[in-house]
C-alpha cells in the first residue's frame, strides 16, 4: 500500500513539473478568464459559471484554431437551443416528450462522440441539451425561459470571444518551427542520456539526463499534436518537418516513455554489450534529430531488431526506433507538403464507416440510458442540485471500462478540489470578507491558474478541467457571493449518482475492456490498409487512390494516438487479469506502430503521379492483393483470437522484384513490416 502511494505521489509530482509551453498556456487561460469574468459580471449574464468553463474547452492552439473552435462552439450552442425550442413547440411542452427528447439527444451525442472527427462538440450538444431542457421542467412562463436560453448563447459568446482575443494577441505564430524544435529537443535529450550510458557514466552524471527525458515523457504528445493542428488549420508551410509527422509525434512520445522507464530502472550500466547498444541508440537519435538516417545504420538496426516475446526495456527502445526509421523521412518525397501535414479541409466530419458500426450504436445506447436515467431520477426526487449527474454522463462517458473509471475517479477528485475545497472554502472563509470585484478577480486568477496548470499535464489534466468546472458552477450560481453550503454538496451527490449508474451499466451490464477496444482499433487499421491495397489496383489514376488514402491517413493518426491513450488507462481496470491485459496492450500498441510504418511505406511511394508504375506493375499488384487478404485475416484473428495462417515471404512476390533497382526497397519494406505484424498477431492469440 505504501509503495503504491509512493508511486502515485511520484507520478503526480512529475505531472505538475514545468514543460515547454505550459506557463504560456496557463497564463493565456487566466487572462481570458479575467476578461470574461469582468464582462459577465458587468452585464449580469446568467450561466456565467458554464460560460467561464467554456474558456477551457475552446481550442487555444493558434488564433485561427481558436476562431474556428469558437465559431463551432457557438454554432453547436445555437443548434442545441433550436433543437430544444423545436421539441417544446412541436410537442406543446409535453412532459413525456421532454424525457424522450433527452434520450434521443443523448443517443445522437453518443453516436457523434465515437464517429466524428470533432467529438468535443458532441459532448457539448448532449450536455447543453439536457441543461436547457431541464429549464422547462420548472413550469415557468415561456418568455423568461426563452430569454434565459438566449442569455446562455450571449454568455458563451463573451467567453469564447475573450479566448479568441487573447490568442490573436499572444498566440503562436511559427508553429512549424516550434514543432521542429520540440522534436529535436526530445531526440537530443535521448541522445544525451544514452551517450552517458554508453560512456559508463555514474549515477550522479546520469540523473539529470534521465530526469530531463522523464519530464519530456510526462509532457506526452498533447502539446506537439496541438502544434500540428495549428499547421493544418492555418495551412502553414511544413517543409522543414519529416513525412508523416503526426504519427511520428505519437511514436516519439512512446520512445520517450520506454526510454524514461529504462533510465529509472538502470541508475548505471556496466555491461559492455548493453553499453554498445546504448551507443548505437544515441547515434540513431542524433541522426533522427537531423531527419536523416544513414543506410548502414538502418541496416544495422534491422539486423539487430529480432527480439523475443518478452522484450526488455532496451528491446522496446529498439522496437520503437525501428518503427520510426522504417517510415520514409525526406529526400525527393519531401517536395510534397501534403505528405507532411494533411490540410484540415480534407478531413471529413464523420469517420468513414464508423457511424453505423455495432460498437458505435452500443456505446450510444449506453450513454442514452445513463443520461436519461439520471435525468428521470433527479426530476422524480425533486432535487435540481444533483443535475450534475446528467452532466457527468457526457463528461465522463468513454467507451472502455478502464477509461471510464479513470474519468470518474478524476471527475470526483476534481469536484472535491474545485467544489468542496475551493468553492466551499471560499464561501466559508473568503466571501464574507470580500467587498469588491478586485478580490473576486484575484480569487478566480488563483483557482484558474491552478486548474490550467493541471490541464497542461499529460496524466491528470482531466482533474484540472473538473476543478474549474465545479468551482465555476458553485461560485457563479448567481450575481452575488454564495452564502449556502448546499450547492457543493448537491453537485457531489449528483456526481456520485452518475458514478454508480455508469459503473453499473458500463462495467457490469455491458462492459467493454480496454484491451477489447484496442483490438478493435488495431483491426480497424488492418482492414483499412487492406481496403487501400485493393483500391490501389482498381484506381485508374493516382488521384483516385489518394482520395480514400488521405481520409484513412487521418484516421490512422488518430487511432494510433487513441490506442496509446487506452493503453495508459488499462491500469484503471479492476480484476486479477489486469497484468495480462497490460501485457496484451503493449503488444497491440507495438503492432499499431508497425502497421503505421507499413501504411506509410506504401502511401509515400504511391502518392505521386510519376510513380504510377508502382500501381500498374503486375507483380506489385499481385503482392498487394495477397497482403490485403493477409490484413483481413489478421484483423479477424485480432478480434476473434483465432489462429492465423501465416503467409511466407516467398508466396508474396516474385523473387526478381526483391532486388529490382526501382521496386526492390518498396517490396522489401512491405514484406518485412508484414512479417512483423504477423508475429504480433500470433502473440495476441493467447492474450486476454
Amino acid at each position: 500500500m505504501a509503495a503504491n502511494l509512493s508511486t502515485w505521489t511520484a507520478r503526480i509530482w512529475q505531472d505538475i513539473q514545468p514543460t515547454p509551453g505550459r506557463w504560456n498556456g496557463a497564463l493565456r487561460i487566466v487572462l481570458a478568464s479575467v476578461i470574461a469574468l469582468i464582462l459577465l459580471m458587468t452585464l449580469r449574464m446568467p450561466f456565467a459559471g458554464l460560460a467561464m468553463y467554456y474558456i477551457f474547452l475552446v481550442g487555444r492552439d493558434s488564433p485561427a484554431v481558436s476562431l474556428r473552435s469558437a465559431m463551432l462552439s457557438l454554432l453547436t450552442v445555437s443548434m442545441t437551443i433550436a433543437a430544444v425550442l423545436a421539441v417544446v413547440v412541436v410537442t406543446d411542452n409535453d412532459p413525456m416528450s421532454r424525457v424522450l427528447s433527452v434520450a434521443a439527444a443523448s443517443f445522437v451525442s453518443g453516436m457523434l462522440l465515437v464517429s466524428s472527427t470533432t467529438p468535443g462538440f458532441a459532448v457539448i450538444f448532449g450536455f447543453i441539451f439536457t441543461v436547457l431542457m431541464s429549464l422547462w421542467e420548472t413550469h415557468a412562463p415561456a418568455g423568461p425561459l426563452v430569454k434565459q436560453m438566449l442569455y446562455l448563447l450571449g454568455a458563451v459568446s463573451l467567453s469564447v470571444g475573450s479566448v479568441v482575443f487573447v490568442e490573436y494577441v499572444f498566440g503562436r505564430r511559427n508553429a512549424a518551427e516550434e514543432l521542429q524544435k520540440e522534436r529535436i529537443l526530445r531526440y537530443q535529450a535521448l541522445e544525451t542520456m544514452f551517450s552517458l550510458y554508453a560512456q559508463g557514466a555514474d549515477a550522479a552524471q546520469l540523473s539529470p539526463a534521465v530526469i530531463h527525458v522523464s519530464r519530456l515523457a510526462v509532457a506526452g504528445q498533447y502539446a506537439m499534436q496541438r502544434l500540428y493542428n495549428i499547421i493544418v488549420e492555418r495551412n502553414l508551410d511544413p517543409s522543414m518537418l519529416p513525412i508523416g509527422v503526426r504519427v511520428r509525434i505519437t511514436m516519439q512520445a512512446q520512445l520517450l516513455d520506454v526510454a524514461a522507464a529504462f533510465g529509472f530502472q538502470y541508475p548505471t550500466l556496466s555491461d559492455p554489450a548493453l553499453r554498445q547498444r546504448c551507443a548505437h541508440i544515441a547515434n540513431l537519435c542524433h541522426y533522427l534529430a537531423l531527419d536523416t538516417v544513414p543506410p548502414d545504420l538502418r541496416k544495422q538496426l534491422a539486423e539487430e531488431h529480432a527480439v523475443g516475446p518478452e522484450p526488455t526495456l532496451l528491446d522496446r527502445v529498439d522496437l520503437v526506433l525501428h518503427d520510426i526509421i522504417s517510415m520514409p523521412m525526406k529526400g525527393d518525397l519531401a517536395t510534397s507538403k501534403k505528405l507532411i501535414a494533411l490540410p484540415s479541409r480534407q478531413v471529413p466530419f464523420l469517420i468513414p464507416g464508423a457511424l453505423w458500426q455495432p460498437q458505435t450504436i452500443a456505446f450510444a445506447l449506453k450513454i442514452s440510458f445513463c443520461a436519461t436515467l439520471c435525468y428521470i431520477i433527479y426530476l422524480a426526487v425533486g432535487w435540481p442540485g444533483i443535475s450534475t449527474s446528467t452532466a457527468t454522463v457526457f463528461i465522463a462517458g468513454l467507451g472502455t471500462s478502464g477509461a471510464l473509471k479513470q474519468r470518474l475517479v478524476f471527475r470526483v477528485t476534481g469536484s472535491l478540489i474545485g467544489g468542496l475545497i475551493f468553492a466551499l472554502g471560499s464561501t466559508v472563509f473568503l466571501f464574507p470578507h470580500m467587498d469588491s470585484i478586485t478580490s473576486l478577480v484575484l480569487l478566480v486568477i488563483a483557482v484558474v491558474f491552478f486548474s490550467a496548470w493541471l490541464v497542461g499535464g499529460r496524466q491528470f489534466n482531466f482533474i484540472g478541467l473538473q476543478t474549474a468546472f465545479s468551482f465555476h458552477l458553485v461560485v457563479f450560481a448567481g450575481f452575488s457571493a454564495p452564502t449556502e453550503l448546499a450547492p457543493p454538496r448537491d453537485r457531489l451527490v449528483g456526481i456520485l449518482l452518475a458514478l454508480v449508474i455508469m459503473a453499473f451499466v458500463f462495467d457490469l451490464i455491458w462492459p467493454v475492456r480496454n484491451v477489447t477496444a484496442m483490438r478493435n482499433s488495431l483491426a480497424t487499421i488492418f482492414r483499412g490498409v487492406g481496403v487501400l491495397l485493393r483500391e490501389s489496383a482498381a484506381a485508374r489514376t493516382t488521384a483516385e487512390f489518394l482520395g480514400p488514402a488521405d481520409s484513412f491517413r487521418d484516421l490512422v493518426g488518430k487511432t494510433v494516438a487513441s490506442i496509446r491513450t487506452m493503453n495508459d488507462t488499462i491500469e484503471y481496470e479492476f480484476g486479477v487479469d489486469r497484468i495480462q491485459h497490460q501485457h496484451a496492450g503493449d503488444i497491440i500498441l507495438r503492432a499499431s506502430l508497425t502497421a503505421v510504418a507499413f501504411f506509410w511505406n506504401g502511401y509515400a511511394v504511391l502518392h505521386r503521379e510519376q510513380d504510377r508504375d508502382f500501381l500498374t506493375e503486375p507483380g506489385l499488384i499481385k503482392m498487394r492483393a495477397i497482403l490485403a487478404n493477409g490484413m483481413d485475416a489478421m484483423a479477424q484473428s485480432v478480434v476473434r483470437k483465432t489462429d492465423l495462417a501465416m503467409i511466407e515471404p516467398a508466396a508474396l512476390i516474385d523473387g526478381s522484384l526483391l532486388t529490382h533497382p526501382r521496386y526492390g526497397e518498396y517490396v522489401q519494406n512491405a514484406i518485412a513490416r508484414f512479417e512483423e505484424l504477423q508475429k504480433f498477431v500470433t502473440q495476441l492469440r493467447t492474450e486476454p
